[in-house]
């Protein structure tokens, strides 16, 4: 199957090993960062130097190709699916902008190829997981997700550091959040509905942000009370989060705050993955609740590090591409999260990267 891969950065890289190691996939990675491409045409990886600002170019290197894996930036999600449409290639992405995802959507109707955006952590995974379990009652009362992508040894005063894209993370935080509450689809607000939990003896919280839900809401309209995702962070940094977006006026002034962040913080590769879905309903006449609990952490095996983040984010697209390739998801059109069988994914080969985590021994 031959691959155009977009982006060669901290996802993206990881994207076209896991890929190219497989010898089923022939990757061909484009970016216009001749430093990150010199680093994957070492291993043997094609790559070609393309500005994904240019169509004409970018669009010249699709054609011939099976399948578009977008590894970029949330905001060019919906360049790279049109190019796809255009070009007749198949389309896989790892957005969780909402916007991009109903676009996506719109161009998908009729299509000949198959177009499946939200392809990570959250949306993603969390999503085919809440599914598989909500499936499995007569009736479903609620169901939360809650995900977070942590440094392990958070130092400062956000206790955060960078272990993914800084757009995508402000995106999250700055817009409207789907939800079903009582019923009813809603909008809430990012960065409220704060709660508090432990796991393992640790404490978190969490809060609302954007995307984490994918097409959920949509596919349990009328069949559920309550549905929610929250991000997990240490406690403490939802307020100042909301007093930089809020109080400080960043909100309006993103490129700023991206700068300050980046410039700021540091990245990490010492970083864990919480996974945390709760579903409760009616199943044989008894209320009942079932827990799907997961810690990820980073590893240091073989040649190339590998953060948490990496490993859940790269292990989800490529696992849907892999699926899609064997013939288990649908050939064309627009294609859900929530239509990949949980079973599938664990045991696919990039897919059993959940499987060998830690399961969570204590929640409170």
């Amino acid at each position: 199957m031959k691959i155009a891969l977009l982006g060669a950065g901290h996802i993206g890289q990881t994207i076209a090993r896991l890929l190219h190691a497989t010898g089923d996939y022939q990757v061909t990675v484009l970016d216009k960062n001749p430093a990150y491409l010199k680093t994957l045409a070492a291993e043997g990886i094609a790559t070609a130097e393309v500005d994904s600002d240019h169509r004409g170019a970018l669009a010249a290197q699709l054609r011939g190709k099976d399948a578009v894996v977008n590894a970029l930036p949330y905001h060019l999600a919906i360049t790279a699916a049109e190019l796809a449409l255009e070009c007749g290639c198949h389309y896989f992405d790892l957005t969780e902008d909402v916007a991009a995802t109903k676009a996506i959507k719109e161009m998908a109707k009729g299509a000949r190829t198959a177009f499946m955006p939200q392809c990570g952590l959250a949306p993603g995974f969390i999503g085919i997981v809440a599914h598989h379990l909500a499936s499995g009652f007569d009736s479903v009362r609620d169901v939360q997700m809650r995900v977070g992508a942590l440094p392990a040894f958070p130092t400062n005063a956000l206790k955060y550091n960078l272990t993914w894209s800084v757009d995508g993370l402000i995106n999250e935080y700055c817009h409207p959040c789907e939800a079903i509450h009582e019923g009813e689809t809603i909008a809430a607000l990012p960065l409220e509905g704060l709660e508090h939990f432990s796991l393992d003896g640790t404490e978190y919280e969490a809060f609302n942000t954007s995307g984490g839900l994918g097409t959920l809401c949509e596919t349990w309209a009328g069949k559920v009370r309550n549905l929610d995702y929250k991000t997990v962070r240490y406690p403490g940094h939802r307020d100042l989060m909301q007093f930089l977006l809020g109080d400080l006026g960043l909100k309006g002034d993103q490129g700023n705050l991206k700068d300050i962040m980046r410039k700021s913080m540091p990245a990490t590769m010492q970083d864990v993955v919480l996974v945390f879905v709760t579903v409760s309903g009616m199943k044989n006449g008894v209320l009942l609740q079932e827990v799907f609990a997961r810690k990820i952490f980073a590893t240091r095996d073989g040649a190339q590090p590998l953060s948490a983040i990496q490993i859940t984010t790269a292990a989800g697209i490529c696992a849907a591409v892999d699926l899609f390739r064997e013939g288990k998801l649908p050939q064309s059109g627009f294609v859900r999260q929530e239509q990949v069988r949980l079973p599938d994914f664990l045991a696919n080969r990039f897919g059993s990267a959940y499987q060998q985590s830690r399961q969570v021994e204590s929640i409170s």
